[in-house]
């Protein structure tokens, strides 16, 4: 099973490799980090970098896509070699879907009209400029379209992914050998249960960062 992985600049690490964590283990998965040229790609703090294995064009037509956001999304928004390979790989994919802000490289790519999605809580409103249902739920399931909220949702994703895939009982399995099992220290984790001043720092920190 052909697993790609686009990265570009500026994309949000986990945002990728919660995914690959889980995506990797599937039985028979090649899972490739795809981009616009090989070698290494930085995030969005421009600390890390993942390496881009092949370029977009030569998995045309993987069995499944998961599109990571990051603050570099924006400027993909209209970039047609990316929106291009997207749509062309959602009409051959199983499964096609997204992380955090990944979900608007899916809006603009034509996927998500009409369906429900979710994203980043900063950027759900901007779904709806896609013709999108924009949601607040954790993993948002519409056929084969899958989105997921914002960052660390894309382990949650991948697991619901991984179940589809290869059975319920494999899913467990993978979620007990990586532990995931979130305890948080503090429950400040969506706008709904943080501190509103939290949640307008964070508005004021993304709109200048836009801007």
């Amino acid at each position: 099973m052909q697993i790609a992985i686009p990265l570009y600049d500026r994309f949000t690490a986990l945002d990728a490799v919660g995914p690959y964590e889980v995506l990797a283990r599937l039985p028979g998965a090649e899972l490739t980090f795809v981009g616009f040229e090989k070698g290494p790609v930085r995030t969005d703090n421009g600390r890390l970098a993942l390496h881009v294995d092949a370029l977009l064009e030569d998995l045309p037509e993987p069995e499944v896509i998961v599109v990571p956001g990051g603050w570099g999304t924006r400027a993909l928004l209209d970039n047609e070699r990316m929106l291009g390979w997207i749509r062309h790989a959602h009409e051959h994919s199983q499964w096609t879907t997204s992380v955090c802000t990944g979900s608007l490289l899916l809006g603009a790519a034509g996927v998500l009209e009409g369906l429900d999605a979710t994203s980043h809580w900063l950027e759900l409103d901007a779904l709806a400029e896609f013709g999108a249902k924009p949601t607040g739920r954790r993993v948002v399931e519409q056929g084969k379209v899958i989105t997921a909220a914002g960052v660390s949702s894309g382990i949650d994703m991948a697991l619901a992914l991984a179940a589809k895939i290869a059975g319920q009982e494999f899913a467990e399995t993978v979620q007990l050998l990586i532990e995931y099992d979130p305890e948080p220290p503090f429950h400040s984790g969506s706008p709904a249960k943080a501190d509103p001043r939290l949640v307008e720092s964070i508005r004021a920190f993304a709109a200048a960062k836009i801007g």
